[in-house]
């Protein structure tokens, strides 16, 4: 699913398990925009943070592997 843009505090769901995965930063490299993400939960600051390429299409910015989550929040 592609939105507008990734900022910090989205959360983002793995589509391999289902678990729910916070944006905690947003960088580039050269021509390339990556995300950090992290397990949100209680034991989130003891796991390993993710990265992933963003993926942009016409309709959006997208994370391959993953599910935009907060669809009806805003």
């Amino acid at each position: 699913m592609a939105v507008t843009s990734i900022q910090l505090g989205q959360v983002w769901r793995s589509d391999a398990d289902g678990q729910d995965y916070l944006v905690t930063k947003v960088y580039n490299e050269l021509f390339t925009q990556y995300v950090t993400l992290r397990l949100a939960g209680i034991t989130a600051p003891d796991t390993p943070t993710v990265r992933v390429k963003v993926t942009k299409t016409p309709q959006g910015a997208a994370l391959p592997g993953y599910t935009f989550t907060q669809e009806g929040s805003f």
